[in-house]
């Protein structure tokens, strides 16, 4: 992995010169005017503050960025990651949310230096939509109390949103006005003017100077340190009073987020760039990046599909695209400080209503629903729905589990068509309809295992009585223990009864597991054919 890096690294830089420098810078600074309004609001999102926003995407962009699976990778603080990490802050403090940083990241870098990178593939589309669409919900929850400055109790979301039926929804009406203006910039905002000003930045611009000159009285973000190593962060000597047992669950659902969120961006944004990714690779710089992070008191971060289109759009050539990005957001830290400070809190919780919108995959939501797709639109909504009660791991496992069952029940489905002989079926001009006249040919198509054996046994005892029955099994793909025993004893009851049972088009792997549950050798080699037309054929040359 080490050597495929610094291949990569070379041919990445290959040709580079003052206008590549130049577009990178750029594209830097295009992405930093996007990254810095979402820093300061994922951190305070989180439970945390602005401050460990900025130093998240400060940190990330500079390590992560350099060890990056591809040249593109912007990673940061995100939305999704900041839905999780309310409820870790909430539950264990900072100083555990730091230390679940470090666990992950480790989880994180095994899963890459082990090469499971594709276990991502694993996770059925309208799975991750409905997880995505989950934390949207909870993002919006987790923003109320900021929004329309009212005041709630609970760990979760849904928790804070049921304890307003007990304190009340009390609405400040000027957190709730700057809230709204941030919003209605954002919408209206041009969307060619925002490939190169974000409207985000506009927005939280415009709702400071308001808020300013009218002086109002409403919740700001606070004293932002100059300093890139913050006061409230993860020491050494305190990893001895943790708990690593308790936090593992919770470490885990980071891991699993930072896997999903990163590899997904670096799989959309290779085919933007039509460039390649390594997944493996990436899950190395996300596990080594957010191992570091917690250690300068910066959240967990992923790679970030925003900030990395933007990059691409904006003419990124190289991973110096994500470092240059760093080093303005901390130039914007040191010269900036007083300004972001300033910053109303409901200008943040506007920026973050606005992307938990916009983070809905709405083409693939309306496509799936639109079209009635049953399995895909009951995967959505359990993913989405299990996310806002409990959260993203447990969401994930129910996803999948549903879809393993919907996927057994879809693939247990096996179709039986009967029919009688006809010539113009035959390529041949033996008149086998006449020779044939109480032959009945079934058609199998699907998999034969213990779900659906019944259905064809059943079948077959129901079916009117005849002389000759041909079971056609080339549509049969797999066929199991339970079938196999099952459709011994049918052929050992008809052929007691009279009638001759023969089959055909068997593949090689349905065979193999008639051969290994001895059905081969109490019908008789002689019972199976190629074809329907050879059996047909044969009989009657006889």
């Amino acid at each position: 992995m080490i050597k495929k890096y610094f291949i990569d690294l070379k041919r990445e830089f290959s040709g580079y010169n003052f206008n590549s420098l130049s577009n990178d810078l750029m594209a830097g600074v295009t992405v930093a005017a996007v990254a810095l309004p979402l820093a300061l609001a994922f951190g305070v999102a989180c439970g945390a503050d602005a401050a460990s926003g900025m130093i998240a995407a400060i940190v990330a962009g500079i390590i992560i960025s350099l060890l990056s699976g591809a040249s593109f990778q912007i990673s940061g603080p995100t939305g999704a990651m900041s839905a999780v990490l309310v409820t870790i802050v909430s539950r264990y403090s900072l100083d555990g949310m730091f230390v679940t940083c470090l666990i992950a990241g480790i989880i994180m870098l095994v899963l890459g230096i082990f090469k499971l990178g594709k276990l991502v593939n694993y996770i059925p589309a309208p799975v991750i939509t409905g997880f995505t669409s989950g934390i949207a919900v909870v993002i919006a929850l987790g923003q109320v109390d900021n929004l329309f400055g009212t005041v709630s109790h609970g760990e979760t979301a849904v928790e804070k949103l049921l304890s307003y039926f007990q304190t009340g929804f009390h609405i400040n009406i000027s957190t709730l006005l700057i809230g709204l203006l941030v919003i209605a910039i954002m919408i209206i905002w041009p969307k060619k003017w925002n490939a190169k000003v974000p409207s985000s930045l506009v927005a939280i611009i415009i709702a400071g100077i308001v808020s300013y000159v009218l002086k109002l009285d409403i919740p700001r973000v606070g004293d932002i340190p100059k300093t890139l190593i913050l006061d409230s962060r993860l020491h050494l000597n305190s990893l001895k009073a943790i708990n690593f047992t308790e936090l593992l669950s919770p470490a885990i659902t980071i891991a699993a987020l930072g896997m999903i969120e990163s590899l997904l961006c670096g799989s959309s944004a290779s085919r933007m760039k039509s460039e390649p990714f390594d997944a493996d690779r990436e899950l190395v710089a996300q596990g080594i990046g957010n191992i570091v992070i917690p250690f300068f008191g910066g959240v967990p971060c992923t790679a970030a599909i925003a900030r990395t289109s933007v990059a691409i759009k904006s003419g990124c050539q190289t991973r110096l695209t994500g470092i240059f990005h760093s080093l303005f957001l901390i130039a914007c830290m040191f010269l900036l400080a007083p300004v972001m400070a300033a910053l109303p809190l409901s200008a943040l919780a506007g920026v973050l209503m606005m992307t938990a919108w916009r983070m809905n995959e709405w083409e693939s939501i309306t496509y799936i629903f639109k079209n009635k797709f049953k399995g895909p639109i009951f995967k959505f909504l359990v993913t989405m729905i299990a996310t806002v009660v409990f959260d993203l791991t447990i969401a994930i496992v129910l996803g999948i589990v549903f879809s393993i069952i919907v996927f057994v029940f879809n693939i247990s489905k096996l179709n039986i068509d009967v029919s009688k002989v006809e010539n113009d079926k035959i390529n041949s001009d033996v008149d086998v309809e006449n020779l044939h006249k109480d032959t009945v040919v079934v058609y199998l198509t699907g998999p034969l295992f213990f779900t659906n054996c019944d259905k064809l046994i059943a079948f077959l005892k129901e079916l009117a009585p005849c002389k000759k029955i041909i079971l056609s099994m080339r549509g049969v793909p797999y066929i199991d223990i339970t079938a196999t025993s099952a459709l011994l004893d049918c052929y050992l009851e008809k052929t007691a009864g009279g009638t001759e049972f023969v089959f055909s088009g068997l593949q090689e792997r349905v065979m193999e597991n008639f051969r290994r549950g001895e059905f081969i050798e109490k019908v008789g080699q002689d019972k199976f054919y190629w074809s329907v037309d050879k059996v047909l054929l044969e009989t009657a040359t006889k």
